[in-house]
């Protein structure tokens, strides 16, 4: 983990309210800076148009995946963050990303919505609810990349970026008859930051289909010509040129993808 000493477990120490029953679809919705918010809105924005339920379904972000599952809870499309000045990197001022999130979200919470994030204290990593904690917040706290953004602070808890931990998370995703995993650092995306990403996913989409055997999961990653867009430093994830060149590629993997599995999801 960069910038942190070793976590003291494998596991989740925070969880959301106990699943009563297996969801038909969840979404997870992976980091990469504004390359992954960019990303990752563009593929959600695709399956919607695709007819999926993505909207309804519920959902666990990490650091730039936060912001997308905020957003697509909430009803917002890629518009609300291109019209965003997003906070430069690097920027330590404490509040410096609350403040732009809590300008697209305000004081929303939403009972879909989870993210993943690090206690700074335990260097454990919580699954935060959307149902107890206001969006804002939780998109703060699962972005707070060490050394560049500043840690954030949910329930007396200071938090920074879950993506130090895992991209995605995926290991600690409820039980669902279908996951989608929408994974923008996994596969060719900066070289081997993106194949580390690929292997770690792997080990937890082998570790989950193990503990929920019926259960489908899907990963969607980004194919080469996004990858090239994401540049060869990973500074680059944070150019907002980029990110704005990344969506529409995005947008049409999620409706290609979409349309090849309308039948899975009932949609006529």
């Amino acid at each position: 983990m960069s910038g942190l000493d070793s976590p003291r477990d494998l596991g989740v120490v925070a969880t959301p309210a106990p699943q009563t029953a297996r969801h038909a679809l969840s979404m997870v919705y992976g980091g990469g800076g504004l390359f992954g918010i960019a990303y990752t809105a563009g593929v959600a924005a695709g399956l919607l148009h695709a007819g999926l339920p993505v909207a309804t379904a519920p959902s666990l972000g990490t650091s730039a995946g936060s912001w997308t599952a905020a957003a697509v809870a909430l009803g917002l499309d890629f518009d609300v963050f291109a019209d965003t000045t997003p906070v430069r990197v690097p920027n330590l001022r404490p509040g410096a990303v609350a403040e732009v999130a809590r300008a697209l979200f305000g004081e929303s919470l939403h009972p879909l919505v989870s993210v993943s994030a690090i206690c700074l204290r335990t260097r454990s990593r919580h699954i935060l609810a959307g149902a107890a904690h206001p969006l804002a917040d939780l998109v703060a706290a699962s972005s707070a990349v060490p050394g560049l953004l500043p840690p954030h602070r949910v329930d007396g808890r200071l938090y920074v970026d879950g993506g130090m931990w895992s991209a995605t998370s995926m290991d600690t995703v409820p039980e669902a008859e279908q996951v989608i995993v929408v994974a923008p650092l996994a596969g060719t995306v900066l070289g081997p930051v993106g194949r580390a990403a690929g292997l770690l996913l792997d080990r937890e989409l082998s570790r989950w289909r193990g503990r929920h055997p019926g259960c489908a999961v899907h990963v969607i990653r980004p194919d080469r010509d996004v990858a090239r867009l994401a540049g060869r430093h990973p500074l680059c994830l944070f150019d907002p040129a980029r990110a704005r060149d990344v969506y529409p590629h995005g947008y049409q993997q999620g409706l290609a993808w979409g349309a090849t599995r309308r039948q899975t999801y009932d949609v006529a």
